[in-house]
C-alpha cells in the first residue's frame, strides 16, 4: 500500500470510528434514566408527573383499577406472630388536573377480610385469642382522594383528629433507583399517632385506647421506560403496602396488649379483569356504589379513617357472653 492509499485509509477508519462513537453517545443519550428524557426524577415537578400517572390516568376519561393481596397477622408478647386471615384490597380512581399544574386523585377503595384456607370473603371470624365468634365489617373508604403536587404529601386529617402542619413542606423526591431488568423502585411511608375515633369509654369493647398508633409503608416497582414514555397518560405498577396498627375493631379485643399487621403484594393498572373475582362481585353486589370513582364534589368531603367510618356505622357490642 502506498502511502496516499494508506492515508486514505486511516481517515476512513478514524471516520467510521468518530461515527460509531456518536451513534453511541446518540443512544445512551435516548436511553432512559431516572434524568429524562421526559421527567427528571430527582424533582418535584418529575415526581408529580409520575405519581399522577401511577395513581390515576392524565386522560380523565379513563378509570384506573388497582388493589392488593395479603395477611394480617397478631402481634402479642411472649408468643410468635401469628397469621390471622388474609385481605383484598379493592381501589378505583380518576384523575382531574388543576390550574396550578397539580392533580386531584377521585378515588375510593374498600377492604375485605378472607379466609386464609378458602380466600373466601369473610362475614364472621372466630378470634383465636378470645375463642369469641365475631362480625367481620369491610372498610368502606368513600372517598379516599388524594392531591398530587410538587411537594410532599401532607398527612390524613381524619376529620380533624390527627392536627396536621402545612407550613413546612417539602419537595416531592421519593428515593428513586434504578434496578436490574429496567426498573425503577421507591419507597414511602408515614407515620402517624392521633385520637381514636372509638373512644374506649364508649366503645369498650372495639377500641385499642384513647390515641391511635399508625405506620403506612409502600413499594413502587415501575418500569423505567414506561416512567418516560409521555405517550403513556396512566402507568401500571407493582410493589407492595404493609401497615401497623392497633387490633381492628371488630376483633373486640379492647386494649388488650397487641396490634396487627398488614402485609401485601399491591398492582394498579389494567381491566377489571385483573382483580379477583371473588373482590368484584362482593363489591357489586355489597358496595354498588364503589364500583365507580366518587363524583367531583367528593372533593369538599373529608377522608375519614376505618375508625371514623366503624364509629359512623356500626353500634358498640355488647359484653362477651359468660
Amino acid at each position: 500500500m502506498d502511502r496516499r492509499n494508506f492515508l486514505n485509509a486511516a481517515t476512513a477508519t478514524t471516520l467510521a470510528s468518530g461515527a460509531a462513537l456518536a451513534s453511541g453517545a446518540a443512544i445512551a443519550a435516548d436511553k432512559p434514566s431516572l434524568k429524562g428524557p421526559y421527567i427528571d426524577l430527582t424533582t418535584g415537578k418529575g415526581n408529580l408527573m409520575l405519581m399522577a400517572r401511577l395513581e390515576g390516568d392524565l386522560d380523565e376519561t379513563k378509570v384506573k383499577y388497582g388493589g392488593a393481596s395479603g395477611i394480617v397477622s397478631g402481634v402479642r408478647d411472649g408468643e410468635v406472630i401469628r397469621n390471622l386471615f388474609g385481605f383484598e384490597v379493592w381501589s378505583v380512581a380518576t384523575t382531574r388536573k388543576q390550574p396550578d399544574g397539580s392533580f386531584r386523585i377521585l378515588h375510593r377503595e374498600c377492604v375485605y377480610y378472607t379466609d386464609l384456607a378458602t380466600d373466601q370473603i369473610l362475614t364472621e371470624w372466630t378470634n383465636p385469642y378470645t375463642n369469641e365468634k365475631v362480625k367481620v365489617v369491610d372498610v368502606v373508604n368513600d372517598p379516599w382522594n388524594s392531591h398530587v403536587e410538587e411537594f410532599e404529601p401532607l398527612p390524613p386529617s381524619y376529620g380533624g383528629l390527627n392536627k396536621v402542619d402545612a407550613s413546612k413542606r417539602k419537595p416531592l423526591l421519593l428515593n428513586w433507583r434504578e434496578a436490574a431488568g429496567g426498573f425503577i423502585i421507591a419507597q414511602r411511608n408515614v407515620n402517624l399517632y392521633y385520637p381514636n375515633a372509638l373512644d374506649p369509654d364508649k366503645w369498650p369493647r372495639e377500641s385499642a385506647g384513647k390515641m391511635a398508633r399508625v405506620s403506612e409503608n409502600y413499594t413502587y416497582v415501575v418500569k423505567i421506560e414506561d416512567a418516560q414514555n409521555p405517550a403513556m397518560t396512566t402507568i401500571p405498577y407493582v410493589g407492595s403496602w404493609s401497615r401497623v396498627t392497633p387490633w381492628l375493631p371488630w376483633m373486640l379485643m379492647g386494649q388488650a396488649p397487641g396490634h396487627v399487621i398488614y402485609e401485601s403484594v399491591s398492582y394498579n393498572g389494567g381491566p377489571l379483569s385483573m382483580l379477583k373475582q371473588t373482590v368484584v362481585e362482593h363489591t357489586r353486589k355489597n358496595h354498588p356504589e364503589m364500583m365507580n370513582p366518587p363524583p367531583l364534589e367528593s372533593l369538599q368531603k373529608p377522608n375519614l379513617s376505618s375508625l371514623e367510618n366503624y364509629a359512623r356505622t356500626q353500634k358498640p357490642a355488647p359484653g362477651p357472653k359468660s
